[in-house]
């Protein structure tokens, strides 16, 4: 005896939906990389799919299914990063959803990154938090949907404010004078000794779109992110290690307009084999340790775009 499905029946209120489906599926993500071990992924997914006027429910149970398909390949080595593991859950959807035109999955992780500490070469771990996104959407070939996918992270680092450390440069110039040390000498204390300024905790955000069969490697995106403040930042830090990163970051001094220019620059020379239509999102969010209110800065532009800019 069959039982009845009633999610196939007409609704009441004949509407299509945009999006219909689970969020918050936490799974365990294992990618496996050609001679490394594989990076592990604690992670939730949002899957959706769009639902036309005629049905009154999606199937839901077969976006667990694809889901669980799709991390077995994963674990075997067939997909090659996160973003893959959201386009082929967003192909498979459309497979398993006949009546979908348009699929969407969403993924967050945390990674987890060993790291050294700048003196000491002391061990420590830092968390990340990355996000994959895909589209697919169905064409007249049915078998070939396009699909469009992203990869990005957030990371964590340190800035210092310029203009707090000009004003403090100049007050320590007029004692200077006052002391009635020689300008010579003023000019080297300044060139070895960056002047005190408030500090932010830095969050910086990159974002990279792309269609096709292209991986955007997420550890380069970490390392363009955490190259864009004014300094790293560690869970662990020794006395050496503190008087490293506080000096680095002093004589590195970036507003958050910086950060997003310095990320724009460095992702035009580090993903230099993208194609010119590849959708960059950068943003940055500085929270501010002698106001309330926190900076932020944003971009977003194709990689032609930024490539443009950057050789004016």
């Amino acid at each position: 005896m069959s039982l009845p499905d009633v999610q196939s029946t007409a609704p009441d209120v004949r509407i299509s939906l945009t999006r219909v489906g689970v969020k918050n599926v936490k799974k365990l993500v294992e990618v496996c990389r050609p001679g490394k071990r594989p990076v592990i992924f604690i992670s939730e997914f949002d899957v959706f799919v769009d639902l036309p006027s005629s049905l009154k429910g999606a199937n839901l149970s077969r976006n667990f299914e694809v889901i669980d398909e799709v991390l077995q390949q994963a674990t075997s080595g067939e997909v090659k990063g996160i973003e893959d593991v959201c386009g082929i859950v967003s192909k498979k959807l459309l497979d398993h959803h006949e009546y979908a035109d348009r699929t969407e999955v969403f993924m967050r992780s945390f990674y987890m990154i060993s790291r050294e500490t700048p003196v000491s070469k002391t061990s420590c771990q830092e968390v990340v938090n990355v996000y994959a996104h895909a589209i697919a959407q169905r064409t007249a070939n049915k078998d070939k949907p396009i699909i469009r996918k992203s990869v990005g992270a957030e990371v964590t680092g340190i800035t210092a404010c310029p203009c707090a450390q000009n004003i403090m440069k100049d007050h320590a110039m007029h004692i200077m004078e006052k002391l009635e040390i020689p300008k010579e000498k003023q000019d080297a204390f300044f060139s070895e000794i960056p002047m005190a300024s408030h500090n932010q905790r830095g969050k910086g955000f990159l974002c990279v779109e792309t269609d096709g069969d292209i991986i955007v490697p997420l550890d380069k995106i970490v390392t363009v992110l955490k190259e864009s403040m004014s300094a790293r930042i560690y869970e662990l830090l020794k006395r050496g290690d503190e008087s490293y990163v506080v000096m680095a970051a002093h004589k590195n001094a970036r507003f958050v307009e910086d950060c997003v220019r310095e990320m724009a620059r460095q992702v035009v020379t580090t993903f230099v084999d993208l194609p010119g239509d590849a959708a960059v999102t950068i943003r940055q969010t500085n929270e501010e340790s002698i106001h309330q209110h926190d900076a932020y800065a944003e971009r977003k532009a194709t990689l032609a775009e930024l490539r443009d800019e950057l050789k004016a």
